[in-house]
């Protein structure tokens, strides 16, 4: 019972965090989605909790802005952020956090130079590939955008979405210094 409130403490600390990154004002771009912070939040939770409880902490988020709490950058919430051209990402933010956290868990961390580039790699393939890709089918199927111009659309986060694996991969270089036992991508103790 212990480790099942640690994990729910986990949980609702990184949907939190996603929240606090929501403070972070949010740029508008034409393409009716913003550049947040958020993603950091997916990424980290991937990285640090693991694909279980990485996606329960976006999922709880995701409810939270459901219900609507205002905790997406901008102050927005409720139903219709999953019918506007944004919602791609969004969804992509639950599949993103697993992916980045399976990768994680295969990846060697056993060192904090290895953690910290096991979590580069793992946040740019769940946190920007899998987030992106979402994405597109989001601008194509609610912004009605081609599939060319989803795609060069997109392209605008790459550079953001870039520095924010950077900064995981510091982040987790650093809780694997301070927390050696740490098990990064939610793995089994050896």
């Amino acid at each position: 019972m212990n480790t099942n409130r640690h994990s729910f403490a986990l949980v609702a600390l990184f949907a939190a965090l996603l929240a606090v990154f929501g403070l972070v004002p949010k740029i508008d771009l034409p393409l009716g989605v913003p550049i947040t912070l958020q993603t950091l939040g997916v990424m980290l939770a991937g990285c640090v909790l693991g694909p279980k409880r990485g996606l329960q902490a976006v999922l709880l988020f995701l409810l939270a802005v459901s219900l609507g709490l205002p905790l997406l950058s901008g102050g927005r919430g409720g139903l219709g952020v999953f019918f506007a051209p944004s919602s791609g990402y969004l969804i992509g933010w639950t599949f993103g956090a697993l992916v980045t956290g399976w990768c994680m868990g295969w990846l060697p961390s056993r060192t904090p130079r290895q953690a910290g580039l096991s979590a580069l790699a793992a946040a740019a393939l769940g946190g920007l590939l899998v987030v992106h890709l979402s994405g597109v089918v989001g601008l194509v199927f609610l912004a009605k955008l081609s599939w060319s111009q989803a795609l060069l659309g997109t392209l605008v986060f790459v550079p953001g979405d870039l520095v924010k694996c950077v900064l995981a991969a510091l982040v987790v270089h650093t809780i694997a210094r301070g927390l050696p036992d740490w098990r990064f991508g939610g793995r089994a103790t050896p």
